[in-house]
């Protein structure tokens, strides 16, 4: 699935966007089917919002955001809760964990939630030990360190099938170590779907290799 903007403009944005050069915003910009793609944003460029946009949760932009080469707002309600299914699977900055559950229970909500899971439930702990959080799988979201946080909101990203995994600011509070390791974690999940990866972020990594950067 392409995803393509053309001379998307955030409201809220406007006026500072128009002081300041953007390989994303206000250009004709189309996302190809499995590539990486980085984009590489300073704090208060739209990172965050980009994601939301990209995903259909916010809509507060001029210009025009397509998926599958239709626009988003030509999408009717389940097409689009299908899309969030089967097509695209999304790491939030604020992750969205449930705090009242256990990580476990949230990485599982994801899992089931189509009818014929991606992987058997056994994966969750696979991939918990792969990222070194099988010790918390147990215990409610609400007590975990926002590094342990983000590796479960990885997990749970990866229980879902999808063409396109977007992820913003992913790594913002784990260690070189760590890192790594979720990197090799993701890699590998995209490689073997042919998904494209479209990651946020401050700085740049050599975690992956990107097709293209953009700067926001």
């Amino acid at each position: 699935m392409q995803i393509e903007l053309s001379a998307v403009v955030p409201v809220p944005l406007r006026d500072r966007i128009r002081q300041r050069p953007s390989d994303i915003w206000d250009r004709e910009v189309a996302f190809q089917p499995g590539q990486f793609v980085k984009i590489k944003a300073p704090s208060g460029t739209g990172k965050t919002t980009l994601v939301h946009y990209l995903y259909n949760i916010r809509y507060d932009y001029t210009g025009t955001i397509k998926a599958g080469g239709k626009p988003w707002r030509d999408y009717s309600a389940a097409q689009l809760a299908a899309i969030r299914q089967e097509n695209i699977s999304v790491v939030f900055q604020d992750l969205r964990l449930f705090d009242q559950l256990t990580a476990e229970e949230n990485i599982e909500l994801k899992r089931v939630m189509n009818n014929k899971p991606l992987y058997p439930a056994g994966k969750i702990r696979e991939f918990a030990e792969q990222l070194g959080v099988t010790h918390v799988l147990g215990q409610s979201a609400a007590t975990l360190s926002y590094g342990e946080r983000q590796r479960i909101a990885i997990i749970r990203a990866l229980m879902q099938p999808f063409q396109w995994l977007m992820m913003d600011e992913p790594f913002s509070h784990l260690d070189e170590g760590n890192t790594a390791k979720a990197a090799q974690l993701i890699g590998q999940e995209c490689r073997a779907r042919n998904a494209g990866f479209i990651l946020t972020d401050l700085d740049h990594d050599q975690h992956f290799n990107y097709e293209v950067t953009y700067q926001l």
